[in-house]
């Protein structure tokens, strides 16, 4: 069964993120809050924690992973920003409720990325916990939604996660309500916006 910790959503708790940051390190696997509900996380590195990920929630080779990502600096490590106008919409809507699909660079794992197109998710969160996370990890944490196989929704009550599948993961950071409207997806792989998926993040900067 999995650790359970309650972090308070503004001010988290240092000694609770280190905590949390070592189980990461060591190959686990978290769920997490984030600004659009809570997510799965796992160290970027660990192909085994990623594979724990991927049968939990019952997905294809072809899933988009994200790197949810501190701040724009770790973007241009994993993520090719081609020229200026995808840079300022980068920087006008993070961080908030945003998904950037970006060309990958050669620093990526081929495992983390789209097989056919090189390409991966991207984000920064809006919420206190997950930046302190990834701060105090130093590096982007491997992200996927918690929706269960045959769900459509993100689930919102981390007792009910511990209750369902707490088995199989190693922590589970309660940060309250964070909603349950999964991000807007946008597509930059081109120079340009593409809306894929309409979901928290509004849609106007990008049309």
């Amino acid at each position: 069964m999995s650790q359970y910790f309650q972090l308070h959503p503004d001010n988290p708790q240092t000694r609770l993120i280190k905590q949390a940051v070592d189980i990461v390190r060591k190959g686990g696997l978290i769920v997490y809050p984030t600004d659009s509900g809570y997510a799965l996380g796992c160290h970027l590195g660990d192909k085994n924690a990623q594979d724990r990920m991927r049968r939990l929630r019952d997905l294809d080779e072809k899933h988009h992973f994200t790197l949810m990502c501190k701040d724009l600096s770790e973007l241009s490590i994993y993520a090719r920003v081609e020229n200026s106008t995808v840079f300022r919409l980068l920087k006008n809507n993070t961080p908030g409720p945003y998904t950037f699909i970006l060309k990958a660079t050669l620093e990526v794992p081929r495992r983390l990325m789209n097989p056919k197109r090189k390409t991966l998710g991207l984000r920064v969160p809006d919420n206190r916990i997950a930046l302190d996370l990834l701060e105090a990890l130093g590096e982007p944490l491997l992200s996927s939604s918690l929706i269960l196989p045959g769900e459509t929704e993100t689930m919102t009550d981390p007792e009910a996660v511990r209750d369902s599948v707490g088995h199989q993961l190693d922590l589970i950071i309660d940060g309250g309500f964070c909603g349950t409207e999964p991000t807007t997806v946008v597509d930059l792989t081109e120079g340009f916006p593409e809306i894929l998926r309409q979901g928290k993040g509004a849609p106007e900067p990008f049309l």
